[in-house]
């Protein structure tokens, strides 16, 4: 990827996924972006920082941040990546925040990933037929559902809701966003009776073949570091992990 190190790639990336998944409440304090919907996914429910710069009032930067979510009636989360300040991570840990769920970032060239299929359509928005697809993924709870069906509102880069169809019957699923030289995709999900038959590789690559005509060239997705087979197809598609991330979460 391009920049001027690792930290550049970072922050380009969490750039991106900001405007990926977009809420509709938005604050900056400090050094944090925050973002506060209905408390579905922790992506658009969390303070996430973009400068490593150490914080000479973290403790008051951090109650600032608690008050906000508070005001928002929201659990307060706080999305640790590299860019964190200084003793953000123990700070909150002796605060009685505790750790949920790690993530890993992977992203990759889209030159060699970029491949047409027919049988992929872009449905334009979170059409029925892709929310049913996306629904036979457990880990989509009804608030998580109810923010993609929002997300078109307002999203302000391009998105695509991507259906790849197979012997006759929608059978996977995916959310491309194209944002300047990135493409990340999200919420990829196979109906049981399609799985291991490849269609998450090639659906997959049909995003970043649409992703490739909007201008992308590097494709980056975020995968659960406990989900080792969606981690081995990502590394089949030639992505590597550039970072993890992890939540905490105040009790």
């Amino acid at each position: 990827m391009g920049g001027a190190g690792p930290m550049a790639d970072i922050l380009g990336l969490e750039r991106a996924c900001l405007n990926a998944l977009p809420a509709p409440r938005q604050a900056f304090i400090g050094p944090f972006v925050l973002k506060g919907f209905l408390g579905g996914t922790g992506r658009a429910n969390a303070a996430s920082a973009l400068d490593p710069a150490p914080l000479a009032d973290l403790a008051g930067t951090v109650e600032r941040v608690e008050a906000a979510y508070a005001h928002m009636g929201l659990p307060c989360r706080f999305r640790l990546t590299p860019l964190d300040p200084a003793g953000l991570h123990p700070f909150l840990l002796a605060r009685g925040y505790a750790e949920k769920d790690e993530t890993v970032v992977v992203a990759g060239p889209i030159a060699g990933i970029a491949t047409p299929d027919a049988a992929v359509r872009d449905e334009g928005g979170p059409s029925e037929a892709w929310m049913a697809l996306v629904a036979t993924a457990e880990y989509q709870l009804p608030a998580r559902q109810a923010e993609k069906l929002r997300n078109p509102e307002l999203l302000a880069v391009p998105g695509a809701w991507l259906v790849l169809r197979e012997d006759g019957m929608d059978a996977a699923c995916l959310f491309a966003v194209a944002d300047g030289p990135y493409c990340g995709f999200f919420d990829l999900a196979t109906r049981p009776e399609f799985r291991r038959r490849g269609l998450g590789e090639r659906i997959i690559r049909a995003a970043a073949h649409w992703a490739r005509a909007r201008g992308a060239t590097v494709l980056w997705a975020q995968v659960a570091a406990a989900n080792g087979p969606s981690l081995a197809l990502q590394r089949r598609v030639g992505l590597t992990e550039v970072y993890r991330y992890r939540y905490l979460v105040r009790a």
